[in-house]
């Protein structure tokens, strides 16, 4: 089966094929709830943004100018949407208990991030980068996990390069010491370069 470009998908959908945006869907909804939800730490709230995010998506289909991925443009609608909930909440950095995580968020997330870390190791990292600020935790999971360059989350987010890379090392400096109290030695290890 040959796998057919985003921009197929889009010429489909702007020439009135519903089920062409469908594809496009299925081929992100994960990775846009997962960074959603590191950003929200609430479920059902993450769910809503997404959904959000397609709709936007769906009407601005035509303002999508090619000079980016079509994800890199669909991250920039996922993470302003995330900012516009939490700052309408008045909920800018918000925390949840590690011990609230549902086995269905952590499936999901697994998927999202292409099963890269065994589940253990993924375990510890995930909960520490859920404890993150919501931005800090939007530009790991770009930078290290979407490997996206720091261009291409400054296209999303609007901060400057200088901006997000000072995000980054105190995000990661955060990390490294979340990882520290864990009960992972190897994981300690692995990340005490960051």
């Amino acid at each position: 089966m040959i796998k057919t470009t985003d921009q197929h998908h889009i010429e489909q959908t702007l020439a009135g094929d519903p089920q062409a945006f469908g594809e496009l869907v299925r081929r992100y909804q994960d990775y846009v709830f997962t960074v959603v939800n590191r950003m929200v730490q609430h479920r059902e709230e993450a769910q809503e943004i997404t959904q959000d995010t397609f709709v936007k998506a769906y009407s601005s289909l035509k303002s999508f100018r090619g000079e980016s991925k079509f994800s890199s443009w669909l991250y920039t609608i996922a993470y302003r949407k995330t900012l516009d909930r939490l700052k309408k909440n008045k909920r800018y950095v918000a925390y949840e208990g590690l011990e609230q995580i549902s086995d269905a968020d952590q499936d999901v997330e697994t998927h999202g991030l292409k099963r890269m870390m065994a589940q253990e190791r993924s375990e510890a990292i995930k909960q520490a980068i859920a404890a993150l600020d919501p931005v800090s935790s939007a530009l790991i999971t770009f930078y290290y996990y979407e490997e996206m360059s720091v261009k291409e989350i400054e296209a999303i987010t609007d901060l400057t390069a200088d901006n997000i890379k000072v995000k980054l090392h105190r995000g990661r400096k955060r990390l490294l010491s979340l990882l520290q109290q864990s009960n992972f030695p190897e994981i300690q290890q692995s990340y005490g370069t960051l």
